[in-house]
């Protein structure tokens, strides 16, 4: 998702300075995970083919699901720039999260029964 090479003076408090036997070799300023986001979401419309708000209900649940499972939620602001993005509300959002959940404790719970059997 990209990063900037920098001169290890040039480091702020947020970069990652990369050091070999105690000397400081360069500095690697990330992306802010607000651009990480916005940058996932432009694949899943090149993905889609469309943009998201355009996908129907069971698209845009699968297109949740998959955020969730990369950490999209933990973003500030996360829920709303997924809902933008979507066309739907914070609450739809947070709707199909659930919905998502669900699914997988349903799927754990099939996978944990005994099979049944003589």
């Amino acid at each position: 998702m990209g990063g900037e090479l920098l001169a290890p003076e040039a480091a702020e408090p947020d970069d990652v300075v990369l050091t070999w036997e105690g000397e400081a070799l360069l500095a690697v300023r990330l992306p802010q995970l607000s651009d990480s986001l916005d940058h996932i979401l432009a694949g899943l419309e090149r993905r889609y083919g469309m943009p998201l708000a355009e996908l129907d209900r069971r698209a845009k649940q699968s297109v949740v699901r998959d955020l969730e499972a990369r950490g999209a939620f933990s973003v500030r602001h996360g829920v709303e720039t997924v809902a933008s993005a979507l066309g739907v509300s914070r609450f739809t959002v947070y709707n199909y999260i659930n919905y998502a959940n669900e699914q997988r404790a349903e799927a754990r719970e099939s996978d944990e029964r005994p099979a049944r059997g003589g």
